[in-house]
């Protein structure tokens, strides 16, 4: 009998599932492991003091000593998974204990804009020393370890503001907001100021101590809802489609990664899904959703974002992060720069020039990007702008600046899940009892918000020192006798 022919098995395909080439990219981005080491922990708490400084004395003026007085030392963690942030009471309790003992050390540089924070512990090895710099209308910029920047920091041309406020009718206010402005600022001792505003009106305004009308003050994350307007103005202007389109972040370019399932609606509504991994001391690996790192790590911000990994579905989950706001932040220098336009003035002209938001300045990172997620700087009366673009439905001086339909679409919280909307946060979960649930409100480190009140025509801005407590209740006693008296 015939032997029946057998042919022979095919080799063992390569480990390379296709050979197929993608024009235009050089495969997805290589994933950020964030380093969760002690050591590492420790740089990161001493930078954001240096930056937390940097920030009081060389952009909002404040005293040395005073801006000392206002520090409140935060130890660094690690980022938390999708279930509760990790108990950093011991990091906490470490921090303390090195501040009361007196080994941290604070050395400002006036000449050059900055400060350099140290921690010496004979028990742990080498000093470390974090560092931020304030190079004249960049903000405070994180250097953490690194050398010196990674640009050359110029002027940046700005607009200067046009006449707005036809009206101030602060010394007019009924003695029983007075009350409630008084009330609410013994409570909060770190709060710069309060203010109540119309278009073209200012209805109150009350400043606290270190607070003047003149004196910037940061931003934290209100700066997202800057962002997210930047992303509005792109789309009226036709730079960009549409929210529901795939984000164009530069770094995002292969169709094949799962970074192509995220769109701007995702990034703005804080549903993107991106994390990154993170490498603990012991050699363990967890998920960590940052929020943090951006103002502690002195690294690229917007090539960070985006090197995160899609760690849950787009859309599916909510988790509060700064990777998302900056991947929009790479977008918004992305479509300016492949437009030959100079990045920063542009930046500028687009929203914060155009409704006079002169003294607003943004926090740059090593790389001269301008931060999206956090860390710009401001008055009140220019923070306040802001809201009332909101309440004229996206119309400044009779020119629209953002689509029909932005602010509904902006202020409007994603489902009965959250309160938070596309960069805004809303008051359907009643933060604020005695206010209607349809205001919204930008947010900042310790509360700081422009709250917007389309339906009745006004703003209020409240802004307060990094990590200094805030009396939410007696903040909603005043913004209801101002929203019953106005």
């Amino acid at each position: 009998m015939t032997e029946p022919h057998i042919r022979p098995l095919p080799a063992p395909g390569e480990a390379l599932f296709d050979r197929t080439p993608i024009l235009g990219t050089a495969g997805p981005v290589a994933p950020l492991v964030y380093d969760g080491s002690r050591r590492a922990l420790r740089l990161r708490s001493v930078t954001f003091a240096a930056k937390r400084l940097t920030d009081m004395i060389y952009v909002s003026g404040l005293a040395a000593d005073e801006a000392v007085a206002r520090l409140r030392w935060r130890a660094a963690a690690v980022p938390g998974g999708l279930g509760a942030r990790p108990d950093n009471a011991a990091g906490q309790a470490e921090l303390d204990a090195a501040v009361a003992a007196g080994h941290l050390t604070i050395a400002l540089d006036d000449a050059a804009h900055a400060i350099a924070v140290t921690w010496t512990d004979p028990g742990f090895g080498a000093a470390i020393t974090g560092r931020a710099i304030a190079p004249d209308g960049h903000g405070g910029i994180v250097l953490a370890a690194a050398a010196g920047l990674a640009f050359t920091p110029v002027p940046i041309p700005r607009t200067p503001a046009s006449e707005y406020w036809t009206e101030d009718a602060t010394d007019h206010a009924p003695p029983v907001l007075r009350h409630a402005a008084e009330t609410f600022l013994a409570g909060a001792p770190g709060t710069y100021g309060i203010l109540i505003a119309a278009p073209g009106r200012v209805l109150f305004e009350r400043y606290a101590h270190g607070g003047a009308p003149d004196r910037v003050t940061p931003s934290w994350s209100m700066t997202k809802s800057i962002t997210a307007t930047l992303i509005g103005r792109l789309i009226h202007l036709g730079w960009l489609r549409s929210v529901h389109d795939p984000a164009p972040a530069p770094l995002w370019t292969d169709p094949r990664g799962a970074h192509a399932a995220i769109t701007l609606d995702h990034l703005l509504r804080m549903r993107s899904g991106l994390a990154m991994p993170v490498l603990h001391g012991d050699g363990t690996t967890t998920l960590g959703f940052e929020n943090s790192a951006v103002y502690q790590d002195g690294t690229d911000a917007f090539a960070a974002a985006q090197r995160n990994i899609v760690a849950t579905r787009p859309g599916s989950v909510f988790r509060y992060v700064n990777a998302g706001p900056n991947v929009l932040g790479a977008i918004v220098r992305h479509e300016i720069e492949r437009r030959g336009l100079p990045y920063h003035a542009t930046l500028y002209s687009l929203l914060a020039d155009k409704i006079g938001m002169a003294s607003y300045r943004h926090s740059a990172d090593i790389a001269g990007n301008l931060i999206g997620s956090g860390a710009g700087f401001a008055t009140l009366r220019d923070y306040a702008r802001l809201g009332l673009l909101y309440v004229q439905d996206g119309v400044w001086n009779g020119e629209r600046l953002l689509p029909e339909g932005w602010a509904d679409y902006a202020l409007a919280p994603t489902h009965a899940g959250t309160n938070y909307a596309a960069s805004f946060w809303t008051n359907s979960q009643s933060l604020f009892p005695d206010l209607p649930p349809d205001i919204a409100w930008a947010s900042g480190a310790s509360d700081q918000r422009i709250v917007i009140f389309r339906r009745h025509g006004l703003v209020a801005v409240i802004t307060n020192e990094t990590d200094h407590a805030m009396d939410l209740g007696r903040l909603n006693t005043f913004l209801a006798t101002a929203l019953a008296v106005f």
